[in-house]
């Protein structure tokens, strides 16, 4: 199928009238229904944002291949739409972009569809290609540098057989979707390879199913293998071989280091029993960091969900033995809440040794709360034990598999279902047992030492606690204090948790302002940008204030850091309880001490609110002069 095909003088825009990401987005969606490819506009739209959620689409010069694969695509088509002076599309080298193909696939799309879609991601790396697209004055014009380039690529020969390389490269690329990127990236590292004169096969893993896939005899004989890859990819394949594991985008703009890595032997070994816990290089996130996120992510709907449900039970009135809220305190607190923790450690656990790890690390993580070994710790050593159980359960586990690695063949069914559970279970159990008293007393001492803090020395913890919820914006540093958080929710202390929820509202909430007071310190996008922000600090979501400081760290981070700690600093001097572990000012009523401990809450947030926004307004520049 030609790409002239599913592109159309229909679905071409010469002139964008938009002047932001998401006014690209909408222009060209209106185009596709208005030329009568859509079944449905909104769902079709709903799909182009969740794949933006993914990663940027804005790929580098200049170009943004915005695509979604969606039932709501009636016919397959390809919308372009072109703006000379550039538009800031969040693309990852930064730069404006110009030109905007997107991709509308449909559920049921074949082969010939998708090949014709991946094969324009391909066109789009020919920079004599683009010019020609950049330089038409009419939509003609567009089509028929298409239509010469797909003429062009036909009429090539079957490229000569590259003579025998002293090294042989093997890579495989995929992306969410596995419509653009997946074979740009293959693309480019071909052709790179082809410059550098390094033989390589590429795999992709695209929405059309795996195409050109690795052999066991090219894996075997392979020196480096590449990995780009945004999504899963069967990785056991490569047990014992370098492996370089890497995201699509950087195959697409640092091919060249890529490979020169791979020639020069610059790969760690790739072990498929350890392939989650670190071994090979996962670039970004320390094993530690992601073993411990592994966890939290899956503990936190029992967190959120039961510790609402506890708070709401209070207020329905559970000390006046009202039966309905007996009931949420019940599912909330005796249900959800009890296996918080068993959940942390099964979930660490399995993210260091995969299934196998589950088992030991959630009887570990129960094991943690209730053998306690201390009168009247009826929590045992709560969340601080059911790290160490995780952790413990998960490496133990991996010892177990290394133990057994030897058992004849003929038992290899055996090593799951017996040997593995049997005794990971026993010897985290035995020595959980062992340790989880003394933990127990570690822990309840640290909780009464916490909860006896008073005056300035709690003023000055959560003033560390709120600096610490803005510093990194939901990174590892922001996760630390929430978890700090949760932890002491576990414990029954109230205040630590209404201190990070209130400091965590406070960057979105505070750069929003901003940029409703400074509008001149602030360009369109940014402007746009603050007014979902206060929708995103209101609910609680730190990250909505990423944007503002990935444009401009140096200004940005320095004011939601000082809003931030006045915020946690002011929570603890007033004293402020919440039993809701998350929600934002959407379970402020859940405050204890009535309306007027609400309204200091609100007056905490208020106030770190402006500080930020203020000092944002004092540090950055009008749009359009240098710092």
């Amino acid at each position: 199928m030609k790409i002239t095909e599913l592109l159309k003088k229909e679905t071409i825009i010469l002139d964008l009238e938009a002047g932001s990401k998401q006014e690209v987005l909408t222009e060209l969606i209106g185009q596709l229904d208005q030329a009568g490819n859509l079944n449905d506009k909104d769902a079709f739209t709903k799909g182009i944002l969740e794949r933006e959620s993914q990663s940027t689409t804005g790929i580098g010069e200049g170009i943004a291949i915005p695509h979604a694969k969606s039932s709501a695509v009636k016919n397959p088509a390809i919308a372009f739409g072109r703006s000379p002076g550039g538009i800031d599309y969040e693309s990852l080298d930064g730069q404006p972009a110009h030109l905007f193909f997107m991709i509308a696939a449909s559920e049921g799309a074949n082969n010939d569809h998708l090949e014709a879609l991946s094969r324009l991601s391909t066109f789009l790396m020919d920079e004599k290609f683009r010019k020609k697209i950049l330089d038409a004055t009419t939509k003609e014009e567009v089509l028929q540098a298409v239509t010469d380039k797909e003429a062009e690529v036909d009429a090539e020969e079957e490229p000569a057989k590259q003579a025998e390389a002293s090294q042989k490269i093997l890579a495989v690329t995929a992306c969410p979707t596995g419509i653009a990127h997946t074979y740009m990236a293959a693309e480019k590292l071909s052709e790179t390879a082809k410059e550098m004169g390094i033989s390589i096969k590429v795999e992709t893993n695209g929405s059309g199913g795996v195409k050109n896939r690795l052999t066991n005899k090219e894996i075997e004989e392979a020196d480096t293998i590449i990995v780009a890859a945004d999504t899963k990819v069967e990785m056991e394949r490569f047990d014992g071989k370098p492996v370089i594991e890497t995201g699509v985008g950087k195959a697409i703009h640092e091919a060249t280091d890529l490979l020169e890595r791979a020639v020069n032997n610059d790969a760690p070994i790739y072990h498929a029993e350890k392939s989650d816990s670190g071994s090979s290089e996962k670039e970004g996130r320390s094993g530690f960091y992601k073993h411990l996120m592994n966890g939290v992510s899956n503990m936190l709907p029992f967190v959120v969900g039961g510790g609402i449900l506890i708070a709401i039970s209070f207020f329905w009135g559970i000390e006046s033995d009202n039966e309905f809220a007996s009931m949420l305190s019940t599912i909330g607190g005796g249900k959800a809440f009890y296996l918080m923790v068993p959940v942390l450690a099964g979930f660490i656990a399995s993210s260091i040794a995969d299934r196998p790890g589950f088992a030991p690390g959630m009887v570990g993580g129960l094991i943690a709360t209730t053998v306690t070994g201390a009168e009247g710790a009826g929590g045992g050593s709560g969340f601080l034990g059911g790290l160490i159980a995780g952790f413990l359960a998960g490496y133990v586990t991996l010892l177990i598999k290394k133990a057994f690695a030897g058992l004849p063949e003929s038992l290899e069914g055996l090593k799951p279902v017996l040997f593995y559970p049997l005794f990971s279970i026993a010897i985290t159990g035995l020595i959980m047992m062992t340790i989880n008293p003394p933990l127990t007393k570690v822990y309840t001492g640290l909780s009464s030492f916490l909860e006896g803090m008073g005056g300035s020395n709690q003023i000055l913890l959560g003033l560390i606690l709120g600096a610490m919820m803005a510093f990194d914006m939901g990174g590892p540093v922001n996760k630390a204090a929430y978890t700090f958080g949760i932890a002491m929710l576990d414990a029954q202390n109230y205040t630590f948790i209404a201190t990070v929820m209130a400091a965590g509202m406070v960057p979105p909430l505070g750069m929003a302002l901003a940029t409703t007071l400074f509008k001149n310190r602030f360009t369109k996008t940014e402007r746009e940008a603050g007014k979902t922000a206060y929708a995103l600090g209101a609910s609680f979501i730190t990250e909505g204030v990423i944007p503002f400081a990935a444009a401009d760290p140096a200004r940005v981070i320095p004011s939601i850091v000082a809003g931030s700690a006045v915020t946690g600093a002011l929570t603890m001097m007033f004293d402020i309880a919440l039993r809701a572990p998350h929600g934002g000012l959407f379970v402020i009523g859940l405050v204890d001490g009535g309306v007027s401990k609400v309204l200091l809450y609100l007056a905490a947030i208020i106030i770190g609110t402006v500080v930020t926004a203020l000092l944002a307004g004092l540090l950055k520049k009008n749009v359009g002069k240098t710092a």
